[in-house]
């Protein structure tokens, strides 16, 4: 016989968890399947963990620093084993959380390998045997792993994903890191700080290359300056693994090929769905192995829905998050829940965020993708060293730059580069959820002395009224 619920979230990652508490909010009935930790890869393996290695990089990297704070600090050493203990301990902490959530929700925990049946109903595989599972609604959230280079698969000893890089066996003396995204920028930068010699591989013409163009420059001077080797429009064409370390062949913009040896590579060349072995072939249409949905979460299958990283982009958590509370009320709402209105997603309303030395954070369009699209626009650009918070902090290397519309005055995206700015970013995020203008930004006022001044400078700026440069 098998258990009924309303709705069986199958993934418990920041996708599936949360829509697993709304469906419960809602009052449905509810299951959440997971083959391996509450919490998914992001609680325990991606987004909090590896924050809590680069915060003690930061402070490693504030410490070396201390004489230009006119403080004094001697024999500063990092210990690498004690840094990782806290980054797991931060993770175990979140999981247990999570854990909680599910118990306060009254939602139902089956641990263990889920399979679809039919478009409503699967098996589960795990600690309690087999175990039958239907519902009136599933929806899919199982999320990705990294993808593997076709000639070197990661071994967890010399080549890595960022999974083992995040608990590495020993630390890297030179390191090659190749991608560089988010996560290929972020390890670079942890690395870089805790004493590693790293160079980076980037096979198009810039690194971070979703950010906006001016952002990737400054990105590149920087991590340059901060002894970095920075390649891009280069791709590694062969790695020979050896006992002490890798081999790599790489051919640089010019068309050399060239030969260096790194004690470790860490791989961060993209992402893949985890979408196959789970019975979805014949339910759900797939497109490199992304379901594909529509702006509710909806497959082409009734009853079957997919939210997060097994789906398109941009992959991010709070993107997953956003989309399960979506789901959780276009199900509600379709089981007769008149009190429900779910909004379709707009993924131009989606802020990204990279936390390396210097962080990066944007939403919208870049100024080239703005154009692309025929806008004739307005931009403006403040650096951090007119603002004097910045100043006073030690953080005078960065700038924030705003694109509107000129015709309109409508804010089409926000790009920074600078310290804490993945905590100023949300501010430009709800403007344009708003639909703000730069009339309603120009009218705020922003607090004094904050880093969040910029933003409105930015601003005024593009109007040729910056009143500090």
């Amino acid at each position: 016989m098998a258990d009924k619920y309303d709705v069986i979230v199958l993934g418990s990652g920041p996708g599936g968890y949360v829509a697993a508490i709304r469906c419960a909010q809602l009052g449905l009935k509810t299951a959440i399947v997971e083959r391996e930790n509450l919490g998914g890869i992001c609680l325990n393996w991606g987004c909090i963990p590896t924050k809590a290695l680069l915060r003690s990089a930061e402070i490693f990297h504030y410490m070396q620093h201390a004489q230009d704070y006119g403080l004094k600090a001697k024999e500063i050493e990092a210990d690498l084993e004690a840094v990782v203990k806290r980054s797991r301990g931060v993770a175990k902490q979140l999981n247990q959380g999570v854990t909680h959530l599910m118990k306060k929700n009254k939602i139902a925990v089956h641990m263990g390998e889920g399979t679809m049946t039919g478009s409503t109903s699967m098996t589960v595989k795990g600690e309690k045997g087999e175990e039958k599972l239907e519902a009136k609604h599933v929806i899919v959230a199982t999320g990705a792993r990294a993808r593997d280079l076709p000639f070197a698969k990661a071994d967890g000893k010399r080549v890595w994903t960022y999974r083992h890089a995040m608990t590495p066996p020993e630390m890297p003396k030179k390191l090659l890191v190749i991608g560089s995204g988010a996560i290929g920028i972020e390890f670079a930068s942890f690395y870089n700080d805790m004493g590693a010699e790293v160079t980076v591989v980037e096979m198009l013409d810039r690194i971070v290359p979703v950010e906006d163009k001016d952002v990737s420059t400054f990105l590149e001077k920087s991590l340059t300056k901060q002894g970095m080797t920075v390649m891009t429009g280069a791709g590694v064409e062969d790695l020979k693994v050896g006992a002490s370390g890798v081999k790599a062949k790489i051919k640089a913009k010019d068309g050399k090929v060239s030969e260096s040896e790194f004690s470790h590579v860490i791989v961060a060349i993209g992402i893949q769905p985890n979408t196959e072995n789970v019975g979805l072939e014949k339910l759900a249409e797939m497109d490199r192995g992304f379901i594909q949905i529509d702006p509710y979460g909806r497959t082409k299958t009734k009853g079957l829905w997919a939210i997060g990283d097994c789906t398109p982009g941009p992959w991010l958590a709070h993107k997953a998050s956003h989309e399960g509370v979506t789901a959780a009320e276009a199900i509600a709402q379709e089981l007769g829940n008149k009190d429900v209105h779910p909004h379709p997603l707009d993924r131009n309303n989606i802020p990204g965020c990279t936390y390396c030395h210097p962080q990066i954070a944007s939403v919208g369009m870049t100024e080239a993708k703005a154009k692309e699209a025929g806008h004739e626009v307005k931009v403006g650009n403040f650096p951090f060293i007119g603002n004097g918070k910045a100043i006073a902090l030690g953080e005078a290397e960065g700038f924030i730059k705003t694109v509107f519309d000129a015709k309109t005055g409508e804010l089409l995206g926000a790009h920074m580069i600078g310290a804490e700015v993945t905590e100023l970013i949300q501010g430009y995020t709800v403007g344009k959820t708003l639909e703000t203008t730069e009339a309603e930004l120009m009218q705020t006022v922003f607090p004094h002395p904050t880093l969040s001044e910029m933003m409105h400078e930015s601003v005024l700026g593009a109007y040729g009224r910056a009143l500090h440069i």
